[in-house]
């Protein structure tokens, strides 16, 4: 992308979310402030809606509302938590010495959940991604909630609620966020796109909300990277382009698994290229050399780019894409 990702320059107001229910819900939590587990698949614009939300909730937002990524959180090193501007204020250099990475992180969500609110009566502790959070940290989640449930609101984002213990999912209203629908993620890029003056039809946008798939994050993606390469958001740019990164996709993942000698995958990612695809094999080989630049260096890089000539002078001269296409793939794996 060539500047700021459109799903932050257009994060959406709690007005603008796509889904009516997940709007209603959300203006009664404004209105009866309480703990919320916020559930649905990837990409239906749970953090998104959450966001809203808090900018509604709180006149100073970005002091009032504390967002942890459960995933990455509880994924870092003892030093890398005890050093996040987040959470250093309060984690003195006795503790960072002397306690566990366990302990460290009950003592992050205690002190996150204990300060006061910078303005208005509470603030929002936002817990993202909580399906991977460890039973123990539940535990002591639950007795964080219990004892700063008077100034601390708790909003719990997960595509798994049933990894929730029953004890906090009890003390929290459930938000259930569905998948957008192909009209819904239309009009939010009908939206973006007058924002950002970019051409677009109605066809384009459909296309692009359908190829997402119900992914509303992927759906303003598409789009930006459409309207970036294209200038224009219309039928053929958006086939044109997002074929081309679906390819790069496919191709990635194929390379990965030719290097881990998986080459049955790697030749089933090659045969839906040629056959599915209809791409020629010279045009995955252009694919390949274009991933590659990304992954190797130096005389590997070079070496595959030897390999890449010798290939392309098969291609012209044999009659099986597949069979010259698999060669090369070959080489990738681990004995070579």
């Amino acid at each position: 992308m060539d500047g700021p990702l459109w799903t932050e320059r257009h994060a959406p107001t709690l007005a603008e979310l796509p889904q009516a229910s997940v709007r209603d819900q959300f203006e009664r939590a404004l209105e009866e402030p309480m703990n919320l587990v916020v559930h649905g698949p990837k990409g239906s614009g749970k953090t998104a809606a959450i966001r809203a939300f808090t900018r509604e909730a709180h006149a100073n937002p970005d002091a009032d509302r504390i967002e942890i990524n459960v995933a990455d959180f509880f994924d870092s090193t003892k030093k890398e938590i005890s050093q996040d501007p987040r959470f250093e204020p309060f984690i003195d250099s006795k503790r960072r010495r002397t306690s566990s990475k366990a302990d460290l992180i009950n003592h992050v969500l205690k002190e996150s959940a204990s300060y006061s609110p910078v303005a208005g009566e509470y603030k929002t502790l936002v817990l993202d991604n909580a399906e991977g959070m460890r039973e123990d940290f539940q535990q002591a989640l639950r007795r964080v909630m219990e004892q700063y449930y008077e100034a601390t609101q708790f909003v719990i984002a997960t595509r798994q609620p049933s990894s929730l213990i029953a004890p906090i999912r009890s003390r929290c209203f459930p938000i259930p966020v569905r998948s957008p629908t192909t009209g819904e993620i239309e009009t939010v890029l009908e939206r973006i796109a007058g924002r950002e003056g970019v051409p677009s039809e109605a066809e384009g946008l459909e296309y692009v909300a359908g190829a997402a798939g119900g992914d509303l994050r992927e759906a303003i993606l598409s789009a930006q990277t459409t309207a970036e390469q294209a200038g224009e958001i219309t039928m053929n740019a958006a086939y044109e382009t997002l074929s081309a990164v679906e390819a790069n996709e496919q191709v990635q993942e194929m390379i990965a698994d030719a290097e881990a000698g998986e080459f049955t995958d790697a030749r089933s990612t090659l045969d839906d290229l040629l056959v599915d695809e209809g791409y020629s094999g010279s045009e995955v080989l252009e694919e390949i050399l274009d991933v590659a630049r990304s992954r190797y260096a130096g005389e590997q890089l070079a070496d595959l780019h030897r390999l890449a000539g010798e290939i392309d002078v098969d291609l012209h001269e044999g009659t099986d894409d597949r069979i010259h296409v698999s060669h090369l793939l070959a080489k990738l794996g681990p004995d070579d």
